[in-house]
């Protein structure tokens, strides 16, 4: 946990030196996995969103869950629990109205290799207490990870990084939206890896750039 606020802090500071608002958004994001047991897993991850590079608060979730391994490190079934705290610009202007969201959520993974190639599918589906507002929205992320430099994704490893998700909602208009996302990553050793990449996520009448940081480790 120490190496990865430490690499989040070194990636950022040349974003905090320069103290110039840039329409380029940024995330934080840490993933974390637990394996309680040889069947049972926990997991849990913070996200810290920006609308600028850094300061200015687009998001803050916190994301729970406990899954069940179906088949080994291939299929995991988990149902969990996120809080969500959003601060949403007024059309037009510079001030903000804050939104809090309740959200329990059901998802399957699967993970398949083919040579070089890492891939997984997330299906989740989502029901999401929106202050006094109850919405659903499916989701399907599909991922691909590839080493550069050797034959396997083994550890000191660097790797190339992609993925697209989908959100649809259950009411109109159906289309929620979608994230496309590049980029480099660096496995440390079999419990912890960093990834620094671009996404684009786009809605149905606009669209923004984000620059994401990502920690995964496992324990």
């Amino acid at each position: 946990m120490k190496k990865c606020v430490l690499w989040a802090m070194l990636a950022m500071a040349p974003l905090w030196l320069s103290g110039q608002k840039s329409e380029l958004g940024n995330w934080l994001i840490y993933f974390g996995n637990k394996q309680i047991s040889e069947k049972w897993n926990w997991h849990h991850e913070v996200q810290y969103r920006n609308y600028d590079l850094i300061g200015d608060l687009e998001q803050l979730l916190l994301r729970t869950g406990v899954g069940l391994n179906l088949s080994e490190n291939n299929n995991n079934l988990l149902a969990g629990y996120a809080y969500i705290h959003s601060g949403n610009y007024l059309p037009g202007g510079e001030e903000k109205t804050y939104v809090s969201e309740h959200r329990i959520y059901q998802q399957f993974i699967s993970k398949q290799h083919f040579g070089r190639f890492h891939i997984q599918h997330r299906y989740r589906f989502e029901q999401r207490f929106v202050e006094d507002d109850f919405k659903m929205r499916f989701r399907y992320f599909l991922s691909l990870n590839v080493p550069l430099h050797r034959s396997t994704l083994s550890d000191r490893t660097f790797y190339f990084s992609a993925y697209n998700e989908i959100f649809l909602s259950t009411e109109s208009p159906v289309f929620d939206r979608n994230r496309l996302y590049g980029g480099l990553g660096y496995k440390l050793g079999p419990r912890l890896r960093f990834e620094l990449g671009y996404m684009n996520q786009f809605f149905e009448r606009s669209g923004r750039d984000q620059l994401n940081m990502i920690c995964f480790a496992s324990f």
